[in-house]
């Protein structure tokens, strides 16, 4: 990792944790402190494993669209841990850590940063686009987050208005080449252009929002059970709220490009459950401060682990390059 994304992440660090301690004070921490001991400790692991889940699926769809670009020379532990290894990095501002993965796809497969950096925004699109059908439901309950929606449906579509049409681009190409901090960079424009139109074919577009929608469903029910755990009733009602209650703080959280969504997410969570569960203070920031800790920072963890073995194994890549005993290993043969 480099100094100016250590930097990003301890800074991204020190907010969360400040999130956290305002989270404290507004609940007041010793009412906070009963209700964590209240909370029914046995669906932590159903809770940690949806949010696998939906990681895995995640993945999945991240190796689908390589495939589509034509990246060669990829295990599929090597896709994985590349993977994986971009969760660490969701916590930096606008998740721009998380084109670390097409720095990791360039170094070990010789992939051209420009053509898989699409991919990466392909997983955001279509994951926000998967986020906006599941907080639909509370948009019909409630008619709460319809601004957020609709900011989040008309981006993706000046997105793939550009991506499907080739005279727009055209244009947009002919005068980034007259912009003389741009102009250089033309052709790694067009090269990203190209990713892109392959990668936001409707085919691709519906297989990612499909399995987007599915795979965000696991977070959106492991939020679920936390509510249960608080005390909550169940019911299929009570699903379509905590979707909605995720989906749009998280939405929310993106749209403002913070880190990880910090502060924007916990604060929505927190005031949702309020108003349209009617949870107390210390519950509802509590709902909150568990779903984050279960996902957001579960992840980061996780990912922090993959990013060690990911860069231990490229460094020592790096010091054998030259060391003809290894001429004949190919680049994922050095992850173990």
């Amino acid at each position: 990792m480099s100094g100016s994304l250590k930097a990003k992440f301890l800074l991204s660090l020190l907010f969360g944790i400040a999130v956290f301690v305002a989270l404290s004070l507004y609940a007041d921490a010793s009412k906070l402190a009963a209700a964590f001991l209240t909370f029914q400790w046995g669906l932590l692991p159903a809770i940690l494993g949806l949010t696998l889940l939906n990681y895995g699926l995640r993945f999945l769809k991240w190796h689908y669209y390589l495939g589509q670009i034509g990246v060669q020379r990829l295990s599929w532990w090597l896709s994985f841990a590349i993977f994986f290894s971009g969760l660490a990095m969701v916590v930096t501002p606008g998740k721009v850590g998380e084109w670390l993965k097409s720095y990791f796809l360039r170094e070990y497969t010789g992939t051209p940063f420009f053509r898989s950096a699409p991919v990466i925004v392909a997983e955001r699109l279509t994951d926000g686009l998967a986020m906006v059908l599941l907080a639909s439901g509370g948009l019909i309950l409630f008619q709460v987050g319809w601004q957020i929606i609709g900011l989040v449906l008309c981006l993706a579509l000046a997105l793939l208005v550009v991506a499907w049409t080739p005279p727009l681009a055209e244009i947009m190409f002919g005068i980034a080449a007259r912009l003389p901090w741009i102009s250089r960079r033309t052709v790694h424009l067009r090269e990203f252009y190209a990713s892109s139109r392959t990668i936001f074919s409707p085919k691709n577009l519906l297989f990612g929002v499909v399995l987007g929608f599915v795979s965000w469903s696991g977070e959106c029910f492991a939020f679920y059970l936390v509510l249960l755990g608080l005390g909550q009733a169940e019911g299929a009602v009570m699903v379509m709220k905590a979707a909605s209650i995720l989906a749009v703080a998280s939405l929310g959280g993106s749209l403002l490009l913070l880190p990880g969504g910090l502060g924007a997410a916990e604060g929505g969570i927190t005031g949702m459950t309020q108003v349209l569960l009617g949870m107390p203070k210390d519950l509802a920031v509590m709902s909150a401060l568990l779903i984050r800790l279960s996902t957001l920072w579960f992840g980061v963890t996780v990912g922090l682990i993959m990013l060690f073995v990911v860069s231990r194994n490229l460094g020592s890549r790096k010091e054998n390059v030259w060391d003809t005993t290894s001429a004949s290993q190919t680049p994922e043969s050095t992850i173990p």
